[in-house]
């Protein structure tokens, strides 16, 4: 480790020199040793030394001087002694998806600067306390809506490729607003993972959830259930549809489809009850693993008939959690495969931070769906 914080506060300390040299020519007209400076009033006049504090300790770095005295570089001030700013740029272009090679042939081409992909790992590992102290916030006290999801990356696990899910759980707070509560990453979801879930949110501050979105990910219903036993549970309905249609075949996809809209896009429950039997009419003998699942979960699935339609377009489906980790997978697909699992955790909460800093409004008519929840959950609001 010592090495390798003297090779990066060396890899700083010469790329900062190289910019003030740039910064001296700029400010003279004329290159080093070149004949331009005879005879033109101002000259450089050797170097001042600085000790300069970067995020990997201090460095000694070389400040170019002219004999005029008026030289005043920009990048490092006359009086400044704190230089963060390559690192800073290593960790933005970090966040905006390029992989480790992408960043070291930037660097190699513009700042001229030669970095391995180790030595950038290395430079980007400095989030991960910040992801740490993230991970562990106090959360507020209550969710009107919670969603959850995952998203599959690749990894190296013993010498093979692997698929690691990486679980996001998006929040929406008593005044609209969306936030990540925390990423999580298993092999296999089950009901012991998803109740540590569930009972980190509830350590961190969640003391009540109202209603809970998720795909029926194996054991999240028992979790939920377990740890928070008042909340409301609804399943993905456009989930639902497509596991109902990936075995139709194409030219009855459509058909399908039209008779399926007509169960969950029933005014009320006793419709679209009604509707189904329709279906099974119809149906059955041909599809029947179709409604043997919508029977199978037919209380979470109708869950959202239970509220008006102020509610209704919130949580029919997890199209919330879906959409940020579209933006995710903007942010990483430029990365294949990934060599550990903290090498996932990092780019996953940089692109957090990322998306987040855009939702600065609340969900879309959260007003009408608040009044509409102050209704409904009314004893469950903290005094």
């Amino acid at each position: 480790m010592e090495d390798i914080h003297a090779m990066l506060k060396s890899l700083f300390g010469g790329t900062i020199e190289e910019m003030l040299e740039a910064e001296m020519e700029e400010h003279l007209g004329y290159d080093k040793h070149s004949s331009k400076g005879d005879l033109s009033g101002n000259s450089r006049n050797g170097y001042n030394k600085k000790t300069l504090q970067t995020q990997m300790g201090k460095t000694e770095i070389r400040v170019p001087r002219d004999r005029n005295g008026e030289f005043e570089p920009q990048l490092i001030g006359k009086y400044q002694t704190k230089s963060n700013n390559l690192e800073h740029q290593v960790i933005a272009m970090y966040q905006k998806g390029m992989s480790t090679r992408d960043i070291e042939d930037h660097l190699r081409d513009v700042c001229g600067v030669d970095a391995s992909p180790a030595l950038i790992s290395r430079i980007t590992d400095k989030i991960l306390p910040q992801l740490t102290e993230w991970q562990s916030r106090p959360l507020e006290s209550i969710y009107p809506i919670i969603y959850f999801d995952g998203i599959v990356f690749k990894t190296r696990k013993d010498n093979q490729i692997v698929n690691k899910c990486v679980y996001s759980v998006l929040g929406i707070d008593m005044d609209g607003q969306k936030d990540i509560l925390g990423i999580w990453i298993s092999e296999n979801e089950g009901a012991s993972f998803w109740a540590s879930i569930c009972s980190d949110l509830k350590k961190r501050g969640v003391t009540d959830i109202f209603i809970a979105c998720h795909d029926n990910l194996k054991g999240l219903s028992e979790a939920i259930n377990a740890v928070f036993p008042k909340t409301k549970q609804q399943l993905c309905i456009v989930h639902q549809i497509r596991n109902s249609t990936k075995f139709v075949s194409y030219k009855e996809r459509k058909a399908i489809c039209v008779d399926l809209k007509k169960i969950y896009g029933a005014v009320n429950l006793d419709d679209a009850e009604y509707a189904k039997e329709e279906f099974r009419e119809k149906w059955d003998k041909k599809y029947p693993a179709i409604l043997r699942s919508w029977d199978e979960n037919w209380a979470e699935l109708t869950t959202f008939f239970g509220f008006p339609s102020e509610i209704r377009h919130l949580i029919y489906t997890t199209n919330a959690v879906e959409a940020y980790h579209r933006m995710v997978w903007k942010f990483t697909k430029a990365k294949a495969i990934f060599p550990t699992d903290d090498s996932i955790r990092k780019v996953v909460f940089l692109s957090v931070r990322e998306i987040t800093k855009k939702w600065t409004m609340p969900a879309r008519d959260w007003s009408m769906a608040y009044s509409q929840i102050m209704i409904y959950f009314a004893d469950r609001f903290v005094a």
